[in-house]
């Protein structure tokens, strides 16, 4: 085994630790702001989600596989991911539940608000918000995975 190789276990050093404090908060806030505005601006749930998925890999990074274990827990991600597969499914069927008004699948028909505010878009915001929300946990949930793996090749 290579010497000079980190330990996955290993914290990063304290520059690393201090730099990780500082773009931790300032990538949750901007993957959470990316979510909630995707409807309005480029982007979305799918960016939004990997951005705030990312903050597994930056406690990795910083604090080691100890810290990412203490901090997530792989059951609660999968389990928050199947929940906003649920969610997302419920409210695509809103249209469903109110088919005698001529709807279908898809349909918006929670009420729409003014133009260019948040709640504009009525079941587009909801959905958007359900595919962050899965998006985050699964690829939370995967990278968490990838990093369990990683020294078990050189065992």
């Amino acid at each position: 085994m290579n010497k000079n190789r980190k330990n996955v276990e290993e914290k990063g050093d304290i520059i690393i630790q201090s730099c990780a404090g500082i773009v931790l908060p300032i990538a949750l806030m901007l993957g959470a702001y990316i979510i909630i505005h995707g409807h309005l601006t480029p982007g979305g749930g799918f960016q939004g989600g990997v951005l705030i998925g990312g903050a597994v890999a930056i406690m990795f990074i910083a604090f080691g596989g100890n810290g990412v274990r203490k901090a997530f827990h792989l059951n609660r991600l999968k389990a928050s991911e199947s929940i906003a597969a649920l969610g997302f499914i419920l409210v695509a069927s809103l249209g469903i539940v109110y088919g005698f008004g001529g709807y279908h699948f898809f349909e918006n028909v929670v009420s729409k608000g003014e133009a260019g505010y948040v709640l504009s878009s009525g079941s587009i915001f909801l959905m958007n918000f359900a595919v962050g929300y899965k998006v985050l946990a699964g690829i939370g949930a995967l990278i968490f995975i990838m990093l369990g793996t990683l020294n078990k090749s050189e065992e």
